[in-house]
């Protein structure tokens, strides 16, 4: 006999989930392409994909590889801007009792406060910032490698927005603690992690990269240990909650990652792979309550036992 749904009730900054397994941005479009694969209404919380001021086209030539356990992509951001999520796309979701995130990115800090100040009042359930843009005005070195522009965006962002802001750490860094650390104090309410590594593909036939962008992110069930690692090392550091992602595949995964520490849990390339992961997550969840005789999936986060 299977337990209460709301055994599985997740809070994450504020934000009231069924569940906490989210679908990640970059790999669930806007959601409702996705509604006809499954029901919108069982999922954690959907994070549309990424969000800037004015519309983007993308990057040219080929945008998608295929690789050793994993895919690479170099998307390049295409989006329709944040002016038609708002007037055409946010209302299209309000069909589905999900909560719903915009993640968001930009050339400057003050592009992102933008983005925040224009979302803040769209009854949204909370904003998701991608660090890993390049900074424009300092040489184009990412936001999300240097602690000081990081906070500097979180600062930003936090002073335009009164809803909960999620800081999404790219694991580019030598030290993700110590990145993990300066978003916390610059008052990012919870943390994701984490984003793409940066990897290549080479045509030994062409002696070309595969990739029209030469390089491009790497994700899938390959970047697991290295996510798992990650997670692990930013909650032992933070007070904030903590969001967990990079190769979910099963809810073994998924449950691996809460015991680490995570409060709740990302599904991204799994999407591609099967549209249906994410309700087949959030059932192994449901079975591991029973099965493990829980009071509820929170009483696994942070339990790993390491000694």
């Amino acid at each position: 006999m299977s337990k209460p749904k709301h055994m599985l009730q997740t809070e994450v900054a504020g934000i009231r989930m069924k569940n906490p397994v989210m679908a990640a941005s970059g790999t669930f479009g806007f959601g409702v392409e996705y509604r006809e694969f499954l029901d919108l209404n069982q999922i954690g919380a959907i994070v549309v994909k990424g969000i800037t001021l004015k519309p983007r086209a993308g990057n040219c030539g080929r945008r998608i590889a295929e690789t050793p356990a994993g895919i690479l992509n170099a998307i390049g951001l295409e989006n329709p801007g944040v002016e038609a999520l708002i007037d055409d796309i946010l209302p299209t979701l309000r069909d589905f009792d999900v909560p719903v995130l915009v993640n968001i990115s930009g050339n400057t800090v003050e592009e992102y406060g933008e983005l925040a100040k224009r979302l803040d009042k769209t009854g949204i359930a909370g904003i998701e910032i991608n660090i890993s843009c390049p900074n424009v005005k300092e040489g184009g070195i990412a936001f999300g490698t240097n602690g000081d522009s990081a906070a500097a965006v979180v600062k930003t962002v936090k002073a335009n927005t009164a809803l909960p802001v999620i800081t999404k750490l790219s694991p580019n860094v030598t030290d993700i603690v110590a990145m993990a650390l300066a978003v916390e104090a610059a008052g990012s309410d919870a943390i994701s992690l984490i984003n793409t590594l940066v990897g290549m593909a080479v045509d030994i036939h062409s002696w070309r990269p595969v990739l029209g962008n030469v390089v491009g992110g790497l994700s899938g069930p390959a970047v697991k240990p290295v996510a798992l690692r990650m997670v692990w090392q930013v909650c032992q550091a933070v007070k904030i909650p903590v969001i967990g992602m990079g190769g979910i595949m099963t809810a073994e995964d998924a449950i691996e990652f809460m015991l680490a520490g995570a409060s709740a849990v990302m599904v991204g390339t799994a999407n591609f792979v099967d549209p249906q992961t994410i309700e087949k997550v959030v059932t192994g969840l449901e079975e591991y309550v029973v099965e493990r005789d829980l009071s509820c999936i929170q009483d696994v986060v942070g339990k790993l036992k390491v000694n």
